[in-house]
């Protein structure tokens, strides 16, 4: 039998990891999003910062993606059977897409220089920086609609319709305009010294801020027919309404940050607003893992497994998070 308390620990690990996944690789993607969106006469210079931020780091960020799922898959392997089974489309372009998007990020740093190359290898990074958010975010906007059950009836019914739907389409476009304001703020602190490359992203940094609050209300109206149960959480429960105003305060503030050029204070800001949305849909949905059975207690794996696995976890902390510090206080002391 699981420990309830431990279950809910390692449950709330795992969305640590994703929030942190998102706050950085997803940043990362963001990042492709103005890379092909880089125009005017500073555009190589606005890909070329690109690429400066991204270069050091990028792999290093998908340790917490692999987290999350080294977690999911041995602390609650009921769910994490379910998501691999039913979602395995979009969850299977989605690890195509990072691994086309870094390839092409590799091939486009180190390989031939014509500008031919280039273009193509910088199309495959683009593309691919695109389609992935959309199709992670459409993953966990199944999730929140309870259409994720075991597969019955025809392929389409079992493997297709329950992560394309309204509801799903919204939320990969969530995903993706959170993604691009996160780089875009992150980069306007990137670009240093540079006023001209941090106004040419302070612009797409206000605009794609409008546009993730656009999105964001979208996303919540559609979510009345297509997650029932995710709208009741985000707009009737007891922690709704400081949710929706931490969410407003931190976008204000983060607009207002940026209007005054305090950049370093704007990426609190974009970083709390980002992470505020990711935690209102893991507690609109808690203590459900894959609705509407598949709980935090009953996909648990036997406690036994979970103690094992909290010791392990507690191990690597020891290394990983030094290690990462680290990394960052090298490539990012002056950011």
């Amino acid at each position: 039998m699981a420990d309830p308390t431990l279950a809910v620990v390692l449950a709330g690990v795992i969305m640590v990891a994703l929030n942190a996944y998102a706050l950085l690789g997803g940043a990362d993607f963001g990042g492709g999003v103005w890379d092909l969106l880089a125009s005017g006469p500073r555009r190589q210079r606005q890909r070329d910062l690109i690429a400066h931020a991204i270069a050091p780091i990028w792999e290093a960020n998908h340790v917490w993606l692999i987290l999350a799922v080294v977690l999911l898959f041995t602390c609650f392997p009921a769910a994490f059977a379910r998501i691999a089974i039913v979602l395995h489309i979009p969850l299977s372009l989605v690890l195509v897409g990072i691994v086309l998007r870094g390839s092409a990020f590799t091939f486009r740093s180190y390989d031939s220089r014509r500008d031919a190359v280039q273009r193509r290898w910088g199309a495959v990074f683009s593309g691919a920086s695109i389609i992935t958010p959309l199709l992670l975010g459409t993953a966990v906007g199944a999730l929140a609609t309870g259409r994720v059950r075991a597969p019955a009836g025809s392929f389409a019914a079992g493997f297709i319709r329950p992560w394309l739907a309204p509801f799903t389409i919204a939320t990969g476009v969530l995903a993706l305009a959170l993604f691009a304001f996160l780089a875009a703020v992150y980069l306007t602190v990137e670009a240093g010294d540079d006023r001209e490359l941090a106004d040419d992203f302070r612009r797409r940094a206000i605009g794609a801020a409008i546009a993730a609050m656009i999105v964001a209300g979208g996303t919540l109206l559609v979510a009345r027919r297509g997650a029932p149960m995710m709208h009741a959480g985000l707009t009737s429960s007891r922690w709704a309404l400081p949710l929706h105003a931490g969410a407003t305060l931190a976008a204000v503030g983060t607009l207002g940050a940026l209007a005054l050029r305090r950049f370093r204070l704007a990426r609190i800001g974009a970083a709390g607003f980002v992470s505020l949305v990711i935690w209102g849909w893991a507690v609109a949905q808690f203590p459900l893992i894959v609705p509407p059975d598949l709980s935090v207690l009953n996909a648990a794996a036997p406690a036994t497994t979970l103690r094992f696995i909290a010791l392990g976890l507690v191990a690597g902390a020891a290394v990983l998070l030094p290690s990462l510090v680290y990394l960052f206080r090298i490539f990012k002391a002056s950011a």
